[in-house]
């Protein structure tokens, strides 16, 4: 694979992981009655969209073509795997929880791009570094309301 498609490929990555992230809070929004709570998840949907942002300011440079999301079939089964573990229990913990466990895969992958493309350009290692970090923080924040 050419250096170029490897660029690619990573922020694909990168934004999907950002669709996932605002279209989880997307579907948990309705269903939360704390408002401190419904205003972290605004913050948070606002950071991933201007981390998908940036993902295509830097795509543009590689391609003509828009970065990959989600299918439609991950977009289903992860707002119906959602709607299926609050079915009896919506209170904020259980969303936290929800979110937590996302995100912490949207880590994994992150830090796993991370070690294996040690090559990229240090402008797509910075955004995905940025990414994973933003996600870090993101967890810590959902933590005081688990």
């Amino acid at each position: 694979m050419n250096n170029e498609q490897n660029e690619l490929n990573i922020l694909d990555e990168i934004n999907k992981g950002a669709t996932m992230g605002v279209d989880a809070i997307k579907d948990i929004k309705p269903k939360v009655q704390d408002r401190n709570f419904l205003n972290v998840l605004d913050t948070e949907e606002d950071k991933y969209h201007r981390i998908a942002s940036r993902v295509l300011n830097i795509y543009q440079k590689f391609s003509e073509k828009e970065p990959h999301t989600p299918s439609k079939m991950e977009e289903t089964m992860a707002s119906w795997g959602i709607e299926m573990r609050t079915m009896t229990d919506d209170t904020t913990s259980k969303l936290a929880e929800l979110l937590v466990k996302g995100t912490n895969m949207g880590i994994i992958e992150g830090r796993r791009l991370l070690n294996h493309n040690p090559n990229a350009s240090e402008e797509v290692l910075s955004l995905l570094n940025e990414f994973v970090t933003m996600q870090e923080d993101s967890i810590e924040t959902l933590k005081k309301y688990l």
